[in-house]
């Protein structure tokens, strides 16, 4: 399957569409090769960071003084949003994502103390 058949949890987004041209180039390029473990293990590479994401949201929902605090760190630091939402988009390298994650900690950390 793919696009939001295939497990996208963001149907508001568009990820599924954004999912979707991403397999379907993995399936071709697999089909293309007669052998469709590529697809498989491409499509398991392309779902990780879009289901990363969905459970970061999740897990801000429900905890109010938690979403709080990410939501005052943005604010405060705009710059860390924007890593975060480049991140959500697939325009951000993991080590670009890491470093946003780590300053987002920090800044929440510095505003409790």
């Amino acid at each position: 399957m793919i696009g939001d058949a295939s497990g996208s949890v963001d149907a508001v987004t568009g990820e599924g569409l954004c999912l979707l041209f991403q397999q379907a180039a993995a399936l071709a390029g697999a089909l293309a090769a007669g052998d469709l473990a590529l697809y498989q293990k491409e499509h398991r590479r392309i779902g990780r960071r879009p289901a990363f994401m969905a459970d970061f949201m999740l897990l801000l929902d429900g905890r109010d003084r938690f979403r709080a605090r990410v939501l005052r760190a943005f604010a405060r630091q705009p710059e860390l949003f924007r890593g975060i939402l480049a991140a959500h988009v697939g325009r951000s390298t993991p080590a670009a994502f890491a470093a946003n994650s780590l300053a987002l900690s920090w800044r929440m950390l510095r505003d409790t103390v």
